[in-house]
């Protein structure tokens, strides 16, 4: 196949996969090929692959000679991620410490100023947009193309509880706060601190959640 079809079915790949996590397909709907095809405007083919891979990643779930559906993620799913979260958040901040750049550190510094900006707007929209950017520095510095894509994976599937998270003035500043010692760590390449702060980052995170009650977070 060319790049071109590759390139056609991993662009809607994405915007399904979006949606899903967005809340714009709910659980267990059905997932029409055709319309999606048609409002996308792309064939049944692509669609098709897509859904496939996106069984993969257990968002969708296919039924022969029926079609497929959305999977219901369950307030265990987003915990047992939170918790992994925890681990690999802590090692990939321990093995950046070896490899991140003074570019990447830079960039680093760049975010926790304009976060400090934007919580003084209230500007919660470009909040999510720099945690975003963060975790994504971090990641691209740690050097392991293994680690990064599970990383990226479980960090875009819980976008839409992190908005809701982010969008507390606590847990927002507290996070900000969070995240400048990260970078402090990864700048003094202290690895072991880089993982502790990294790793107490995304505990924070669970207890926030305890608090606000995580099944209002799954609404």
């Amino acid at each position: 196949m060319s790049d071109d079809h590759y390139s056609l079915s991993s662009r809607v790949f994405h915007a399904i996969r979006e949606d899903i996590l967005n809340g714009k397909y709910q659980a267990n709907e059905e997932l029409k090929e055709k319309s999606i095809g048609e409002e996308m405007g792309v064939s049944r083919t692509p669609v098709r692959e897509a859904l496939r891979q996106l069984e993969l990643e257990g968002l969708v779930h296919i039924i022969p000679n029926k079609g497929a559906f959305v999977e219901n993620v369950t307030l265990k799913d987003i915990k047992d991620i939170y918790e992994i979260r925890s681990l690999l958040e802590g090692l990939c901040a321990r093995w950046a410490a070896n490899n991140i750049t003074k570019e990447q550190l830079e960039e680093l510094e760049e975010t926790v100023f304009l976060s400090d900006f934007h919580f003084s707007k209230e500007n919660w929209d470009q909040m999510v947009e720099l945690d975003n950017r963060f975790h994504e520095i971090v990641y691209e510095a740690c050097g392991s193309k293994e680690l990064t894509r599970v990383l990226r994976d479980y960090h875009h599937y819980l976008q839409r509880i992190r908005k809701i998270t982010l969008e507390q003035k606590t847990r927002a500043r507290a996070s900000m706060d969070e995240h400048r010692k990260i970078a402090e760590a990864l700048k003094a390449r202290d690895a072991a601190e880089a993982e502790r702060c990294a790793s107490i980052h995304i505990r924070n995170t669970i207890s926030n959640m305890d608090k606000i009650g995580w099944e209002n977070l799954m609404r």
